[in-house]
């Protein structure tokens, strides 16, 4: 149900969901750890089966990289994209890197989209918090032009989602799960 004056959401699951025993909380842009630092468990992404050529990565991450007007008018503005491995479906741009993921999810959420296998690029560095989220939404790719943290690599070996980073060019690095990927 949204508001009147569109200000607050409220969400009734439609499922009994069990609370987590313990929680970690980070800080979103500094990666400083505030709270209990504990294990909080990554959701898991299951494999679709599909191999990807860095033909394609390279492709859709110069798609993704040639569509960002907000980007190209104002500057200082970060970009976020889910494509299905060959194609780049949904864009968007916020001023916050954690925004842009957020605002897909919503999207897929709201527009009942259908995305498979789904493969996430954006120009921001990869968090944990952005991980989890990716996970969430059930990407099994993450591609960026930036660098993953140490916990997010962690995360994505856990969750079993392949993490590639330093995508510019023709060039990148994956940082887990390379069995996606077709090396020559």
């Amino acid at each position: 149900h949204l508001c009147d004056d569109s200000t607050i959401i409220d969400i009734w699951l439609d499922r009994s969901v069990e609370r987590p025993k313990q929680w970690r909380r980070t800080t979103g842009c500094s990666g400083g750890m505030t709270g209990v630092d504990i294990d909080y468990p990554v959701e898991t992404v299951p494999p679709s089966g599909k191999i990807y050529s860095p033909e394609n990565i390279i492709a859709c991450n110069k798609a993704f990289n040639e569509e960002q007007p907000l980007y190209r008018r104002a500057g200082g503005v970060h970009s976020s994209a889910l494509g299905d491995g060959k194609q780049i479906l949904l864009r968007v741009e916020d001023v916050g890197r954690h925004n842009t993921i957020d605002k897909l999810a919503g999207r897929l959420l709201l527009e009942g989209t259908q995305i498979e296998p789904r493969t996430l690029f954006t120009t921001g560095r990869i968090s944990s918090e952005m991980l989890q989220k990716a996970a969430r939404m059930q990407c099994e790719v993450i591609v960026s032009r930036t660098s993953p943290t140490s916990l997010s690599v962690e995360m994505a070996r856990q969750a079993g989602i392949t993490l590639v980073g330093y995508a510019r060019g023709e060039r990148f690095r994956v940082y887990a799960h390379n069995e996606r990927i077709q090396l020559s």
